[in-house]
């Protein structure tokens, strides 16, 4: 009988210590992997994604770092009405995690006809591509043209990118000033039409309305509102009980004339129809919009197009 058949108290107590060794390291393996997962997840820096954009952004649902540039500097105007940033002329770039040290941008920037050329040049030196062109106004003056961009790789490149390129247009990045006041229209009536609880700021009542479906990107990335993908409705008071209204509607394609339809017999004009992005899932389009009436008026009407898309309830 050998030795190790004699279960000897020497031979137990190796056996032990050895036992405990192994338990020890596979448990200090374990320990590296899971601190390895905890910093593949840790998030982008957004602090520093805001600094080299050149202002602070707002962490919003869904991981998403979203900055708002409202072209503040610019007096527009639209068929006799003076927009507001809020209602028409708010650039923005929303950044989302990707993977480690891996963003996607996605953002819509608002540019005069003499910017916006040199401001896509820029970009595109900088590997941010452009998905859309395309106006958010009718007759308005000066010319405004709404570029949208979509970008992936280093977060902090991104957004040095998109700061340089902003460098060539007159974009403010200091605060905007916006913030709840009196309109002198019923706001809670206007939600209660609706059926969403809109937010005042900057002078105008509005809306940010997501989709009841998921959106992804084809390689599966998800797209929620605080992304873009969302039906934009704002309300900016002109007369007594008027308003203008102007933001856009996101529909897939067979809501695209149903909503049309609904809005021209309420007397709401279509101003532009295209894509904002080149690879959602499902495939969407957004609709312009504009009119200055009645302002509960124009919510119903707004309410009854509403209905005809898939969009998110409260």
């Amino acid at each position: 009988m050998s030795i190790l058949d004699q279960r000897s108290p020497l031979v137990m107590a190796l056996l032990a210590t050895a036992t405990v060794v192994a338990l020890l390291s596979l448990s200090a393996c374990g320990g590296s992997s899971a601190a390895g997962q905890d910093e593949e997840a840790a998030a982008p820096d957004w602090d520093a994604v805001g600094e080299a954009i050149g202002k602070e952004g707002e962490r919003m649902e869904g991981d998403v770092y979203r900055i708002n540039m409202p072209r503040s500097d610019l007096s527009v105007t639209s068929q006799g009405v003076d927009i507001k940033p809020g209602l028409a002329l708010g650039s923005y770039a929303a950044f989302k995690q990707m993977g480690e040290n891996e963003a996607m941008v996605m953002g819509d920037l608002v540019l005069t006809e003499d910017e916006y050329n040199p401001v896509i040049d820029r970009l595109q030196q900088g590997g941010i591509e452009q998905t859309a062109i395309h106006k958010h106004l009718l007759d308005e003056s000066p010319a405004v043209w709404w570029t949208h961009i979509h970008g992936q790789g280093d977060p902090v490149g991104l957004a040095q990118t998109i700061r340089a390129a902003l460098d060539l247009s007159g974009t403010p990045l200091s605060e905007s000033g916006g913030g709840s006041q009196e309109l002198g229209i019923d706001t809670e009536q206007l939600d209660d039409i609706i059926g969403h609880t809109g937010k005042t700021e900057g002078g105008i009542h509005k809306y940010n309305i997501g989709r009841a479906e998921e959106v992804t990107t084809v390689d599966g990335t998800s797209l929620n509102a605080p992304m873009g993908v969302a039906t934009a409705i704002n309300f900016q008071p002109t007369e007594e009980g008027q308003a203008a209204i102007n933001g856009d509607f996101v529909m897939t394609a067979e809501e695209v004339n149903p909503v049309i339809r609904t809005l021209r017999q309420n007397g709401i004009e279509v101003v532009s129809l295209h894509n904002h992005g080149l690879d959602d899932e499902p495939r969407l389009f957004y609709m312009h919009f504009w009119a200055n009436e009645d302002a509960e008026a124009l919510a119903q009407g707004l309410r009854q197009a509403l209905d005809q898309t898939n969009s998110a309830t409260e």
